[in-house]
């Protein structure tokens, strides 16, 4: 583009509650079914069309095109009776979702049309060429080095997450392949030296060697070599789901992934990490990597990663590494906000008057704290990041990525179908030879693409929009503090579980004076079931939120300091072993606006005060019933 970027306004980039932007999306997307159309229609003019003017007249098929009618009407039904109003501005605090970019709406429906498969770059050059694109972004975001690093899109988190750990068990697997293919380049090395070798030694060993590489990774973990050797994969209580599953299918076992202690604030506790890797390495058990998170998914919280990466520097010197991965998949675009418009970290002591410059928070910037900052610029340090632009990217599902610090690293998951690509062909990126997936979405490459183009990776655009989307969870979390609701006789007080680190606001009810957790979680849950979509027409559900379990089983006693908080004894807590939470994911780009979160907050309150008065009235009925 060589225009200026113009400040943008985030109320131009999407559909919009009520649809205010219909004109222009309706415009932009007849253009770009136009282009295509004129696209069919110019290449060889003079192949006639194949649907000729009596092909359309005659009555079959103009039932069939009446049939087709019938089918999108019955689908819009289903859509507008069923689907969650996640593009409220206001009413939907709950699940990871949200309005979606216009601009990636639009380029994902016009390239669709052309349907690439980002598989091989003979069956989709213009995609490939932008997924390419797409993952030299992604590099830029987390400051890794132009031309060293790498990245691409992929289906979602889990994926990105399961090829983070297959990379990490190739690395720590090659050296002791190298010792039997090639010993003379590891000679003088034990075993545990070879399995605490970095990834950099590592990657400039293969590139002494490149003749043996296929040898060597056939005696590697690809092989099922050393499988049970690479010890152990350490996640935070926090962890998602995905990691169990990774760690099953990359067959080292879910014996192998342990979770670490979070703190009261759900990061992952550095000092219980310490302990267990000095733990383990006493009883000669390697470390094979450690997951820190940026945007942990039930409580938005952001692990302190500059202190993990603190952490290995400071085992290194005594002879032990590990590989990390960040699992960023909920916040990874919020690095966006840390780079100035040359997509340099910005200086600490600088940074609130380059947001002022930009108009990153409408008011006083109470977010960040140093300890937030320096966990987002150690991101840089990381061998491997997953990101989801699917999440706070704002573009519509299914769009995952990966990043990858070393562009080398490639080379240990690579794999060649000869049918689909020419070894060492000069050619975007080979992208279905390093990735786990094989066809996938060229339209997603597209979508993405242009939301990046629209919205740069740094504070001149994606660091507005998630700057919105902070202040619009701190407007929520502001709100929710100390709020107190008259039920009948009854006083129902909220509690929000933490200050957030990024934009996902936890909390719970609880009646006044109420000392049983198993009744605040019946409550909790209840009021779940009736702001959620469980509770029949939609379109009577004035709030929509979500919940969870914090459990003893995932998250041990971290949550005790809250639970006592409001009131319970660690004995209650001992009996109930659990606590049910109502989560909001904050996504709303319009909440950050005061005047419009002003007019929703009234509604959200007197939604809340009926829902609960719902609730206690079937309690009430089902008292009399008992007493009956």
């Amino acid at each position: 583009m060589n225009y200026e970027m113009p400040d943008i306004n985030l109320k131009a980039l999407f559909l919009g509650d009520k649809g205010e932007n219909a004109d222009l999306f309706k415009e932009l997307l007849i253009k770009m079914v136009d282009e295509h159309v004129g696209w069919r229609q110019n290449y060889q003019p003079q192949d006639l069309p194949v649907i000729t003017p009596q092909d359309k007249s005659s009555q079959s098929f103009e039932e069939t095109a009446d049939h087709v009618r019938s089918v999108m009407d019955l689908l819009s039904s289903k859509l507008r009776t069923n689907s969650l109003p996640w593009h409220s501005a206001g009413r939907f605090w709950g699940h990871m979702n949200s309005e979606t970019l216009m601009p990636a709406i639009i380029g994902y429906t016009a390239a669709m049309l052309w349907n690439g498969n980002n598989v091989a770059y003979e069956s989709s050059p213009a995609t490939s060429q932008m997924e390419e694109e797409v993952g030299h972004e992604f590099a830029a975001l987390m400051s890794y080095k132009k031309g060293e690093s790498w990245g691409h899109i992929c289906a979602d988190g889990s994926i990105a997450n399961l090829e983070g750990l297959w990379y990490a068990r190739n690395m720590k697997s090659l050296p002791l392949a190298v010792k039997e293919v090639a010993p003379q380049l590891v000679e003088n090395k034990s075993d545990w030296e070879l399995l605490n070798m970095t990834t950099e030694e590592i990657l400039d060993i293969m590139g002494k060697i490149p003749d043996k590489i296929d040898d060597i990774k056939a005696h590697s973990a690809r092989s099922g070599h050393h499988l049970l050797e690479l010890g152990k994969w350490l996640i935070p209580q926090t962890k998602h789901y995905s990691w169990l599953k990774s760690a099953d299918i990359i067959g080292i076992g879910l014996d192998s992934v342990e979770a670490i202690d979070v703190d009261h604030n759900y990061r992952m506790d550095i000092g219980k990490l310490e302990e267990k890797i000095r733990e383990l390495v006493a009883n000669k058990i390697p470390i094979l990597g450690v997951v820190g998170v940026i945007g942990t998914t039930e409580e938005g919280q952001v692990d302190r990663i500059h202190k993990i990466v603190e952490l290995r520097e400071k085992l290194a010197k005594e002879g032990i590494y590990f590989y990390i991965h960040i699992d960023a998949a909920y916040g990874g675009y919020a690095r966006s906000i840390f780079l100035d418009e040359n997509n340099e970290f910005i200086d600490y002591e600088k940074i609130d008057e380059v947001y002022e410059k930009y108009n990153i928070f409408n008011e006083k910037n109470e977010w960040l704290t140093e300890d937030i900052y320096n966990s987002f610029k150690a991101m840089k340090d990381a061998e491997t990041i997953t990101i989801d632009p699917h999440k706070m990217g704002y573009i519509p599902y299914s769009a995952g990525g990966i990043v990858v610090k070393d562009i080398r690293m490639r080379d240990v998951i690579s794999y060649f179908a000869t049918y689909v690509f020419e070894k060492g062909a000069d050619i975007p990126a080979l992208l279905g030879a390093y990735m786990l997936e094989g066809s996938k979405a060229g339209a997603t490459a597209a979508s993405v693409w242009t939301a990046h183009k629209v919205l740069p990776l740094n504070v001149t655009g994606y660091g507005k929009l998630l700057g919105a989307s902070i202040e619009g969870a701190y407007r929520f979390y502001h709100f929710l503090q100390d709020k107190k609701f008259k039920v009948g006789d009854k006083t129902i007080n909220v509690y929000p579980l933490t200050k957030p680190d990024f934009n996902m606001v936890d909390y719970v009810f609880n009646e006044e004076g109420n000392t049983d957790l198993a009744k605040m979680n019946k409550l909790n849950h209840d009021f779940y079931g009736e702001a959620s979509y469980v509770k029949g027409n939609i379109y009577h559900n004035e709030f929509i939120t979500s919940h969870t379990d914090f459990a003893i089983p995932d998250y041990g006693n971290s949550p005790l300091p809250y639970v006592k908080s409001i009131g319970f004894s660690e004995e209650e807590w001992e009996k109930e072993r659990k606590v049910t939470i109502l989560r909001a994911c904050a996504l709303s780009p319009y909440a950050h606006d005061k005047e419009v979160f002003d007019e929703f907050a009234s509604k959200i309150e007197n939604a809340i005060q009926e829902k609960l008065e719902n609730i206690y009235n079937v309690e009430h009925e089902s008292d009399n019933e008992t007493s009956h």
